[in-house]
């Protein structure tokens, strides 16, 4: 339970930095063809700790979902403040699994199971929120690529758009 601990928030600590440095690309005023340094290299930071973030995200949800598929198929009894769990109760050579200070086996299938579940759909939310950022950056850098509202002026050329 303590590499979890240290994995979670490890991993939302990244997140964090993450969104905050997006927060300053904000507040920094636009320079077309990115003329000033700062600006390169916040993007550039941006660019890795999202794919960075992207990656972890993805590993979270692989973890989260192989421990869920292990709770679900538990068999749980209770022993006196212990929950002794088995994979497979006819394999005498199973995988047990003793969680210590439980009073209630129902925590471990139920309750914990929940909380992972809630892991991977977050997880996944940020793992495509990641994504997204990086595919726009990248195709922004290297493609030609318009997001955005395209407004028309009576004094702008007919072709021109706005570019993030």
């Amino acid at each position: 339970m303590g590499v979890m601990k240290l994995e979670r928030a490890y991993h939302s600590n990244k997140v964090c930095v993450v969104a905050l440095l997006g927060l300053v690309m904000l507040c920094i005023s636009y320079q077309p063809d990115e003329k000033t340094c700062i600006q390169f290299a916040i993007k550039v930071a941006y660019f890795l700790l999202s794919a960075l973030s992207l990656i972890v995200c993805v590993l979270a949800v692989a973890f989260a979902s192989y421990r869920y598929s292990q709770i679900t198929q538990f068999t749980c009894e209770a022993i006196p403040e212990i929950c002794r769990c088995k994979l497979d109760t006819v394999d005498p050579l199973s995988r047990t699994f003793m969680f210590q200070n439980v009073l209630d086996c129902a925590d471990i299938t139920s309750t914990f199971s929940l909380y992972l579940l809630i892991q991977i759909v977050l997880n996944l939310l940020a793992a495509i929120v990641g994504f997204a950022v990086c595919f726009v950056m990248w195709k922004d850098r290297y493609q030609i690529f318009y997001v955005g509202i395209r407004f028309h002026s009576l004094t702008a050329p007919e072709g021109q758009q706005q570019k993030v």
